[in-house]
């Protein structure tokens, strides 16, 4: 897949996730082969107040690249100078437009911008002047149903420079509720020339497939499907290579990766930060398995790394023997 000059290995794309997509996070899913991986949403306000948590989302290692850097805010001027001050620190620029959380949409951010298509217009313009980064946006449907305006918006940031549009057919009062709408995917490609990058409901391995398939979209982004399944990549990967589907992964298999994932996180952020941040991730990794809730409900009381890793490891070896002893 290329985007503009960036030619990435294949058009599987890690979607920008707040609170999710942090350095650990991104290096475990980049091991099942994603062609790009995103950080966080980064305030353009937070980068030029100099704030030090701001600057702390674009931490990155060599072997994540390429890395997609996603901006929100609501300011031309803002944007492009927070443009300016991240374009050594990845290879891909991203502009959020459809975030539906009420912080970001409170100052006129995020998907608050669907309301306003002239001011999407001035963002991009903007930023386009400030960056020579492939630049990207991502969008929802509308702000409601009674004002789906994808196809307008998205034909405005292309015209401002745009050199990729992905899409989330959802509006922004849907949330994630309902079903996404990939026949909007759909019209979004026949309607404009860069690539269209598919976004919504990918679960599983023939959920990618179809949207590709259904849509005609150039690649998909991986969001919520991913949560503690990285497999997934892996899966759509083999698809679309005619390879046949991997088996589901073992409880050991689960461990390896989330052991993985925790070693990351003490590395990159101590153990303060990985104790209450794997939590939530290893309520996913946990899924499915007999006695995830029992588990669940013991990693949120731990007060010790050590104390997890022994937790872990009981929980997935005893999960395994189950299966042993079922089949």
């Amino acid at each position: 897949m290329i985007i503009d000059r960036l030619q990435l290995k294949n058009n599987i794309i890690l979607a920008p996730m707040a609170g999710i997509t942090d350095l650990p996070y991104r290096r475990v899913m980049k091991d099942f082969g994603p062609g790009l991986v995103f950080t966080e949403m980064v305030s353009a306000n937070g980068l030029i107040r100099a704030g030090k948590r701001t600057r702390e989302l674009l931490r990155s290692v060599p072997e994540e690249r390429p890395l997609g850097i996603q901006l929100f805010g609501n300011e031309p001027s803002v944007l492009a100078e927070a443009a300016k001050m991240v374009s050594e620190n990845g290879e891909l620029l991203d502009i959020n437009m459809g975030c539906p959380v009420k912080k970001v949409i409170r100052d006129g951010s995020g998907s608050a911008l669907l309301r306003d298509p002239a001011r999407i217009g001035q963002i991009v313009a903007a930023v386009r002047k400030a960056t020579r980064l492939p630049l990207t946006v991502k969008i929802r449907s509308g702000w409601d149903q009674g004002s789906v305006n994808f196809l307008e918006v998205a034909r405005i940031a292309v015209a401002e420079g745009a050199d990729a549009i992905t899409l989330h057919p959802r509006t922004r009062t849907q949330g994630f509720g309902g079903q996404a709408a990939w026949d909007q995917i759909r019209q979004l490609k026949e309607a404009i020339t860069v690539p269209v990058i598919g976004s919504g409901d990918i679960f599983c391995a023939t959920d990618g497939l179809n949207m590709l398939q259904q849509t005609g979209c150039d690649g998909l982004m991986i969001g919520r499907g991913g949560y503690g399944n990285p497999w997934l990549i892996r899966d759509i990967l083999a698809l679309q290579q005619d390879r046949p589907l991997p088996a589901a992964p073992s409880p050991p298999e689960r461990l390896e990766v989330a052991m993985l994932h925790l070693h990351l996180f003490l590395e990159s952020f101590g153990p303060q930060k990985a104790l209450c941040d794997m939590r939530k991730h290893l309520c996913w990794y946990s899924r499915g398995l007999s006695g995830a809730a029992a588990f669940r409900s013991t990693v949120n009381h731990l007060q010790s790394v050590p104390e997890l890793k022994t937790v872990m490891t009981d929980f997935f070896t005893a999960a395994a023997d189950s299966k042993e002893s079922l089949s």
